[in-house]
């Protein structure tokens, strides 16, 4: 299906542009979100009609999302998570996840907005993307860990793989002295 674009879309296309995408792509994407038209002629003059203001609101958009990545951008966000010995999490950090850090940081961002190709499985420092427009994107760090502290000690960059609060013993368990039996006691007697 041919379709023309209302807005910038990544891997697809400039506003104003006609491309042709699957069918069920632009039926359950592209038109229901209102990010394309039918690429057809009365469509094409209503586009026409409409390119200043589409383009006006396009550009307030891409402000507000460079406002916003200005003040995201190096961003430090703290994620607590079970994990093994190994620095294995027991589950992972999904978008969800970073969304709902970045909202309890006082940042707007919804899950989608969040470009994470897999899942962190792992304790550590993590960059990530935040697509806030599709033409501004920004970068947070994501420090997963076991605990607050951990996580401290983590972002001043401290080793973790031994930890303080364990303490080896390497000193061998000296065996009680043998106790003489009765017997010895009463022959010595």
């Amino acid at each position: 299906m041919q379709v023309i674009l209302l807005e910038r879309i990544a891997r697809l296309g400039q506003m104003g542009e006609v491309v042709r995408v699957r069918d069920g792509y632009a039926r359950n994407f592209l038109l229901p979100q209102g990010k394309a038209l039918r690429a057809t002629k009365d469509n094409a003059k209503r586009f026409e009609s409409e390119r200043a203001q589409l383009e006006a609101r396009n550009l307030e958009r891409k402000g507000e999302a460079a406002g916003v990545a200005a003040k995201l951008d190096g961003q430090s966000f703290i994620v607590v998570r079970q994990a093994g010995e190994t620095g294995q999490l027991y589950g992972s950090v999904t978008a969800r996840d970073l969304a709902d850090a970045l909202t309890a940081g006082g940042f707007t961002v919804g899950r989608a907005q969040v470009v994470l190709n897999q899942p962190i499985k792992t304790i550590g420092l993590h960059t990530v993307a935040i697509a806030l427009h599709p033409e501004v994107e920004s970068k947070i760090t994501v420090n997963v860990a076991r605990s607050e502290d951990e996580a401290t000690r983590q972002a001043r960059g401290e080793d973790l793989s031994v930890r303080s609060d364990e303490v080896e013993i390497d000193e061998e368990v000296e065996e009680p002295a043998e106790v003489p039996a009765e017997d010895e006691t009463e022959s010595a007697t």
